[in-house]
């Protein structure tokens, strides 16, 4: 059998009033989404290779469930542009570019986000973007942020699980984020903190929270536990691997820890955390999400839909225009550099036992080099140069440095700074440790840290000036005495960092 239904019941499913609006705002976002492509690429490429914000897919389909939740209500309310809504374009534009300028992805991507969603409130008007105030405030999960909790939960998650073992009378003992018993050792490595859960669990609880809840008081309390709970259930897990190694075997425990870990875990607490707080649920299933009467009536600042969407595409077209304006400045650089000749040292043959380097895979030069002095110090020094920064050419991002991403080099832990410079211990199998000092020179600047990398590339894009940027790192083995002590004897022969830099990349 055959149903026909009449064009205009399909028609009517949509007030009259949307479709244009809609239309442009569709076009608006496919614009952006094209302007920005690499930026778009990028994301695809973070949530589909990343465990840390594989949640991110799920981003979209969430958000566009929570407008067809407020459908009823949107249909009682007529769009209306709204020039305010640009106010929020240009915000993006202007993070975008300067994300852009520095070399930051975060600011790029929080940009393009930004952009959408002053489109949605440029087009469609202040009171519509108020009732779908939640929808657009999650689009900020789009974004992926949270490395920075990595280290810090390292910390957390030893803390917990040190006292569990002692407690079970494991002989543990703890260097840094590795952990020791009799069958081996531990790295409570950036992948084991946790972070991965936490930074989805704030996404979880925050549509929990709005969903399930109405007491300000109770979201802010579900949230909360949303943090704390996968914080300590990870401690959890970290001590049952290690209490499971004492009692079998270090391969049968993470062989099942790794099953656990990426596909039962995160599943069981999420269950764990909504089942904790379904007695307190207090929005009624069939609430309406908002009162279309209190968001009804023209704003002030109202425009043409056509215009207004002209208007964002028009914003995001000039932010990305200035973009390759400045990202493209860069210093001549000599075709070959060298490593300098440092007084009462001379080069030895790099180490074979256990060797390391940097890992910059975007450098114009990368050098490195054994040093010895008559007192028997031995010292590495890696520098690497940049003509100029760009969008993956840059001095500092995520995955290289004295670290590679899955790296067989480890961090154990982040000692005092050596004259201005950050020192990590690190470790490889065999067990090797070394010490690794770090230093950057960008645009006249000597610096240890990345945010003041970012800021002096920025000034010298925005102001121009030097553009060229030198990594420097200093190590030695503990193999082979006091570390510090034969870098700072190292850094006294060779002089101020700052003039070391200058005179490799000028190639003197």
């Amino acid at each position: 059998m055959t149903l026909v239904y009449p064009r205009s019941a399909f028609a009517a499913a949509m007030p009259a009033a949307w479709r244009t609006p809609l239309v442009l705002l569709a076009g608006a976002w496919a614009a952006l989404l094209i302007l920005f492509h690499s930026d778009v690429a990028d994301l695809a490429g973070i949530y589909w290779n990343s465990t840390t914000f594989g949640h991110c897919l799920f981003v979209p389909p969430v958000i566009a469930w929570l407008v067809w939740q407020r459908r009823r209500e949107l249909a009682l309310l007529k769009p209306e542009a709204w020039w305010g809504g640009q106010a929020i374009v240009v915000a993006g534009a202007v993070a975008w570019f300067l994300g852009d300028a520095a070399g930051v992805a975060f600011a790029r991507h929080l940009g393009l986000i930004v952009m959408m969603q002053g489109a949605v409130v440029a087009i469609l008007g202040w009171g519509i973007a108020r009732g779908l105030l939640f929808p657009l405030a999650y689009m900020m999960f789009l974004v992926p942020f949270g490395e920075a909790l990595e280290s810090p939960l390292q910390t957390v998650t030893v803390a917990i699980t040190m006292p569990l073992l002692h407690l079970f009378a494991v002989p543990a003992s703890v260097d840094g984020v590795l952990i020791t018993i009799p069958n081996g050792y531990f790295e409570v490595a950036e992948a084991c903190s946790g972070a991965k859960f936490v930074i989805a669990m704030v996404a979880y609880g925050a549509l929990v929270a709005n969903v399930c809840y109405v007491s300000w008081r109770r979201r802010i309390a579900f949230f909360a536990m949303a943090l704390v709970v996968p914080v300590i259930a990870n401690g959890l897990r970290a001590f049952g691997t290690i209490y499971a190694a004492h009692l079998t075997s270090m391969e049968a425990a993470t062989g099942f820890d790794h099953i656990v870990y990426g596909w039962v875990f995160f599943g069981l607490v999420m269950a764990a955390v909504l089942a904790i707080g379904w007695r307190w649920f207090d929005r009624d299933p069939d609430a309406s999400w908002f009162d279309p009467a209190k968001l009804a009536g023209p704003a002030r600042g109202q425009s043409d839909p056509w215009t207004a969407a002209g208007a964002a595409i028009a914003l995001a077209t000039l932010a990305y225009a200035g973009g390759a304006v400045v990202v493209g400045r860069s210093d001549a650089l000599p075709a070959q550099l060298a490593l300098p000749e440092v007084p009462g040292w001379h080069r030895v043959p790099l180490s074979t036992a256990a060797p390391w380097t940097p890992y910059y895979p975007t450098a114009d030069h990368g050098l490195i080099g054994r040093y010895q002095d008559a007192a028997g110090h031995r010292v590495d020094l890696a520098v690497v140069v940049y003509a100029g920064q760009r969008e993956g050419h840059e001095l500092v991002s995520f995955g290289q440095g004295v670290l590679r991403e899955n790296d067989r080099w480890v961090r154990i832990e982040d000692l005092p700074a050596l004259a201005g410079g950050s020192v990590q211990r690190i470790t490889a199998p065999g067990p090797v440790e070394r010490e690794v000092a770090t230093w950057y020179r960008v645009a006249g600047m000597t610096t240890s840290d990345p945010g003041q990398v970012k800021l002096a590339t920025l000034k010298a894009k925005l102001l121009g000036g030097p553009q060229c940027a030198v990594a420097i790192h200093l190590s030695a083995e503990r193999a082979d005495g006091d570390a510090r002590a034969a870098m700072a004897a190292f850094l006294a022969a060779a002089g101020p960092v700052d003039r070391l830099a200058d005179r490799i990349a000028a190639g003197r």
